[in-house]
């Protein structure tokens, strides 16, 4: 099975522009992105819009590929972005992982679990979650949170804490359950990624904000990976100084 990573990466950041080149440590954003992406895939690509980002990446001798500016997703940029290199390459792949350019601080170990759920012919969509272990990230509307069937496949994701748990006080709860945050990491087959990108925006995706919802609503499946990583994405500069001041870099 051959798998392609693809970084999508924008210049144009409502609450952060030009995020994917801020400073880390020495190194831009979207450097780290790849150079940790590299830790566990061969073949890694960042696909842009903006020619300075375009210019960074190919300064470390990084592979590229310029796109679209009318892509509202990093799922359509990476459908776009496939469709080119496989027409550059002449090769053909199997499964699209899509790591967000604002993810400088993901572990290998994360992608490598993604990967494993493609083990499983039936997986068409993988994504990571993590068990939630503090009050603070469960009444987060930031933290989406997600609940499973028996197959470990998402049953629906919220921005609200779900389930509800009955007769108990709600600072309680997470001793009763076992809450899962989700962590906005997809991995997906080549026929779903493109499947996908050609649904409508949902009712429920409008709702609540989250993509992944259309692709439920359209009876597709979503495999989850349980990983014990947090995930450092990263929205405003406010965002990268906490990050510092933890001593992330």
């Amino acid at each position: 099975m051959k798998f392609l990573c693809i970084i999508p990466a924008r210049y144009a950041s409502t609450r952060f522009p030009g995020k994917p080149l801020a400073d880390i440590g020495g190194k831009t954003m979207i450097q780290r992105v790849y150079q940790q992406a590299l830790k566990a895939l061969d073949n890694v690509v960042v696909a842009t819009d903006d020619q300075r980002i375009s210019d960074v990446i190919r300064s470390f001798n990084g592979n590229v590929v310029m796109t679209s500016e009318l892509h509202k997703s990093g799922t359509d940029r990476c459908a776009e972005a496939l469709q080119i290199i496989e027409t550059q390459k002449g090769e053909s792949y199997d499964v699209v992982l899509n790591i967000q350019g604002d993810e400088p601080f993901i572990q290998p170990e994360q992608l490598k679990s993604l990967m494993l759920c493609f083990n499983d012919p039936f997986t068409e969509i993988a994504t990571l979650i993590k068990p939630v272990t503090d009050n603070t990230v469960l009444f987060d509307p930031n933290k989406p949170k997600v609940v499973l069937n028996s197959k470990d496949e998402a049953i629906y994701f919220s921005r609200s804490v779900i389930p509800h748990i009955r007769s108990v006080n709600s600072e309680e709860w997470i001793k009763f359950f076992t809450f899962y945050m989700h962590i906005g990491i997809y991995a997906y087959r080549k026929n779903i990624l493109q499947e996908i990108t050609k649904l409508e925006p949902s009712i429920l995706e409008k709702a609540e904000s989250l993509e992944q919802l259309r692709w439920l609503e359209n009876g597709y499946k979503i495999k989850t990976a349980l990983t014990e990583h947090n995930s450092y994405g990263i929205d405003t500069p406010d965002d990268l100084k906490n990050l510092k001041k933890m001593g992330l870099f």
